[in-house]
């Protein structure tokens, strides 16, 4: 496995392009409202990201059609835009990858549409919880594998369960790189593999299922949800190890 370590400038060309991936999903969370499709809120990211002087890095990328991830309700993750139109108490999951200069960034919310419910309330906080908290344990010499069995009990003791075969990973002149990083351990051996190191930057995205971790592919090859057919939430930062610890790239 070759994990980059990147010198300060191209983490500061990371974090450009990350920045603008932050911009673009507090410029949706503000106006993405009831009553509005699917399609039309990639069509705002897509347009917004263009102002920002940044390609859509999601479009055409593996296939994939648009611009933005739209993952509504029980779709966890790769939701593809549809005229579907959001309702006033759904859950919605927006992530986005932006590419500058070469170099890339990544992001993902789930965000309320108005009024929700206090079990989406905690759902949602679970994802963003378990995302802040393992960036706050990162340090340098842990091992990745340490960090998804970190991951994995923090979702595990709110009372929910990550999405297997889906995870975390690499970044930087490629959207997708060395290494993966699961929210889950499929190994008891967690001090094996390879450690943290300055330089490294990486997406950490806990994928948060309610009762089943199992995933399952929809028709259209994209849309994932969880094999107990329950809403489910996504929350996703791009982030660098500086002097030991991670600094988050992809906030706006």
């Amino acid at each position: 496995m070759a994990i980059s370590l990147r010198k300060q400038n191209e983490i500061e060309k990371l974090r450009t392009a990350s920045h603008a991936v932050g911009k673009t999903l507090n410029y949706l969370r503000e106006n993405v409202k009831p009553g509005m499709t699917l399609i039309e809120v990639d069509a705002l990211g897509d347009a917004f990201i263009a102002s920002l002087g940044a390609r859509p890095s999601f479009k055409g990328l593996y296939g994939f059609p648009n611009a933005v991830c739209t993952s509504l309700n029980e779709v966890v993750i790769h939701g593809i835009p549809s005229n579907t139109v959001i309702q006033e108490g759904d859950i919605l999951g927006l992530d986005i990858g932006t590419e500058i200069d070469g170099w890339y960034g990544d992001a993902a919310i789930t965000m309320p549409v108005g009024k929700i419910s206090k079990e989406d309330e905690d759902l949602i906080a679970c994802s963003k919880d378990a995302l802040y908290y393992a960036i706050d344990i990162i340090k340098e010499g842990m091992r990745f594998k340490e960090l998804s069995f970190a991951i994995e009990q923090f979702i595990v003791n709110r009372g929910y369960q990550p999405l297997i075969r889906f995870c975390g990973h690499g970044i930087g002149k490629k959207p997708h790189t060395e290494p993966e990083i699961p929210n889950y351990v499929e190994t008891p051996n967690i001090k094996s593999g390879p450690k943290i190191k300055n330089g490294m930057v990486f997406c950490l995205e806990p994928m948060v299922c309610q009762k089943d971790r199992e995933p399952i592919i929809l028709d259209n090859g994209w849309d994932v949800v969880s094999k107990d057919g329950l809403r489910t939430s996504h929350y996703e930062h791009t982030v660098a190890v500086i002097n030991g610890k991670a600094v988050i790239l992809s906030e706006a």
